[in-house]
């Protein structure tokens, strides 16, 4: 009996440690790791490095998340949209996400390590570019193009952690342009919530720059590149397929509609960030890995 009531107080730390690092958002780049994996046939993995890719995906996502919260502690403090965050509130002291940070970061070098030599030698890669993109709301506008770099990472990635003779890279290069506009896209659609603290405070965004219709009009022309990195998607996984699978390329290139409609809606749906943020991308994302699932199936596995 005694036990019982320890085990809630722990269970509810956890939940504000996966609050912390938006353990959510995972939806995000998960499909895009996947896609990277799945984007050229090849052997099928063991359990094992499946799992070495889950802790390395885990790892460095956490990693991205406990940094850029760390990094902008002092802005969140002051915006009234973010101060109840939890550093910012104390409901996460400095020494936990830092802690936080490290075990995330260990776990992430260690899952390299056991995944081959190469992928220690570039594992500081994702590091440098999660830590420096927090900084760039500092100095620039093209800040957005930071964040969309972090993501675009995600089916490299995949790709390089399943194929270690990096053979065929264009599939997962495609998929990454995809991520960075796509990304860097929505990015500026969220950055409209903080359109007047930003001019307030000399935080640098799309927005605050050339404001808000204007930013979302680059935000649209992004998404609609993003569309077309799809078609490079599309035609690089599904390379010369058998005539006997001509509904491949049909399912392919509605795929890529699907997501090309959500897109939009994305940019439609533009004043309701948690509606255009949170739940449409969850989809794009889904419509992405289906789309490199359908178009692998003209070329097995």
């Amino acid at each position: 009996m005694s036990s019982a009531p320890a085990s809630i107080p722990n269970v509810s730390r956890l939940r504000t440690y996966a609050s912390f690092v938006r353990f959510e958002h995972t939806l995000f780049s998960l499909p895009l790791i996947l896609a990277g994996v799945f984007s050229v046939p090849g052997p099928a993995l063991p359990l094992s490095r499946w799992l070495l890719i889950a802790v390395a995906a885990v790892g460095a996502r956490t990693a991205a998340m406990a940094l850029n919260r760390l990094i902008d502690r002092r802005l969140d403090a002051l915006n009234p949209r973010t101060r109840l965050r939890e550093l910012p509130s104390g409901r996460i002291k400095g020494a936990e996400a830092w802690t936080l940070l490290l075990v995330s970061v260990a776990g992430y070098v260690t899952a390299c390590a056991a995944l081959g030599p190469w992928y220690v030698k570039v594992c500081a890669v994702p590091l440098i570019v999660f830590a420096a993109y927090p900084y760039l709301k500092r100095f620039t506008p093209f800040c957005h193009f930071g964040v969309g770099a972090a993501l675009a990472l995600s089916p490299l990635a995949g790709f390089a952690a399943a194929h270690p003779d990096l053979a065929k890279p264009w599939p997962a290069v495609w998929l990454a342009a995809f991520a960075l506009l796509w990304v860097s896209g929505f990015d500026i659609i969220y950055a409209t919530l903080d359109e007047a603290f930003d001019r307030e405070h000399g935080v640098h965004s799309m927005v605050a720059w050339l404001g808000r219709e204007a930013a979302l009009r680059i935000s649209a022309l992004l998404h609609r590149s993003a569309t077309l990195c799809l078609f490079g998607v599309g035609f690089t996984v599904l390379g010369p397929a058998p005539a006997g699978n001509a509904w491949v390329r049909v399912a392919t290139a509605a795929l890529v509609a699907v997501a090309a409609v959500l897109l939009q809606l994305e940019q439609k749906w533009a004043e309701d960030v948690n509606l255009a943020f949170f739940k449409v991308n969850v989809w794009v994302g889904a419509a992405v890995l289906a789309l490199v699932m359908v178009a692998r199936l003209s070329g097995g596995f």
